[in-house]
């Protein structure tokens, strides 16, 4: 499977999937990395310094500049989204208009520029609602009680899912649309369970747990999300369709979680338990069959293998 001499354009490139994307991409293919910085891992790569990557510092919701960076490619992928429980209960109406606005402005740029290779555009498993378990591409997508902060973002990100259909439909637009479950490692920034917990414990610092750390979830390392992703990227298979990618063997609650980073990293971190911020997801397994079955795809790295991958990269880079 090779990607090579394309002009490929990352939205939220600097982010965390964005760039271990770009770094896979980038021996071969001109990468443009699209982003407002909010939250940047490429501070702490080399990849400023690549010949075949340029950032570009702009905004998903101005339509002009996202026109202007689409321009040319061959390849788009949409990873640019508020995201976070935290970020989306602070700023509701931001997290709406950047994940609905914001997709609709990178599809018409991919259709008016003529993108002919693949668009990739990400939705989230939180379409699935508070309960799921071995869900599958077709299970009913669920939208959750209107005025609950915690269905914004699966909303926002279900409408865009919608959208990047309906340009393939309309449009002909070679979209593919991703619903990554749980991915974590190396690079993630701002919000993210594994990478608060490693955090805390490589300081020896209390680990908080909100609720009673019965929350169910599969977690899936980054390096297999990119694996997915340049599944998605190659296989014509994938145009026109939606695939979860996660990690159904890579399964604990938040408290086994908590007590699994402790262990593997040998930390002395305190658990604590403080009352929920916001409605939760109880159960959250994928069920993969359609990404193994169309494209190939399966998971690789287990939980326990991740996290210690992932410390190793907090204590050189951010610890």
């Amino acid at each position: 499977m090779a990607i090579s001499g394309k002009r490929i354009v990352i939205t939220g490139g600097a982010g965390f999937i964005g760039s271990t994307l770009a770094d896979r991409l980038a021996g071969d293919n001109q990468i443009v990395l699209f982003d407002n910085l909010a939250r940047n891992t490429i501070q702490h790569t080399g990849l400023q310094n690549n010949a075949n990557i340029s950032l570009v510092q702009g905004d998903i919701l101005d339509p002009q500049a996202v026109a202007k960076a689409v321009e040319g490619a061959d390849i788009v992928v949409h990873a640019a989204a508020i995201a976070g429980i935290d970020t989306v209960i602070k700023s509701p109406v931001r997290t709406m208009e950047v994940n609905m606005i914001g997709t609709a402005n990178v599809l018409r740029a991919a259709q008016l520029a003529g993108v002919r290779d693949r668009v990739i555009e990400f939705s989230t498993s939180e379409v699935f609602g508070s309960m799921a378990y071995r869900v599958s591409e077709e299970n009913q997508a669920v939208a959750g009680s209107a005025g609950e902060a915690r269905w914004v973002y699966a909303v926002s990100k279900l409408a865009g899912e919608h959208l990047a259909h309906a340009y393939f439909r309309e449009h002909n637009l070679p979209t593919v649309t991703l619903r990554p479950f749980n991915i974590y490692g190396p690079g993630q920034t701002g919000e993210g369970a594994i990478q608060i917990f490693i955090r805390k414990a490589l300081k020896n610092e209390p680990i908080t747990i909100y609720g009673d750390g019965t929350q169910i979830r599969a977690w899936c390392f980054v390096d297999d999300m990119v694996d997915a992703l340049m599944l998605a990227l190659d296989r014509p298979e994938a145009v026109g369709e939606s695939f979860n990618v996660g990690n159904a063997r890579a399964v604990t609650t938040i408290f086994g979680l908590a007590e699994a980073v402790c262990r593997v990293l040998g930390s002395s971190s305190e658990i604590v338990f403080k009352p929920p911020l916001s409605a939760d997801i109880e159960l959250r397994i994928p069920e993969t069959k359609k990404a193994e079955n169309l494209l190939g795809y399966k998971a690789k790295v287990d939980l326990e293998e991740g996290i210690r991958r992932t410390a190793d990269w907090y204590r050189v880079n951010v610890i």
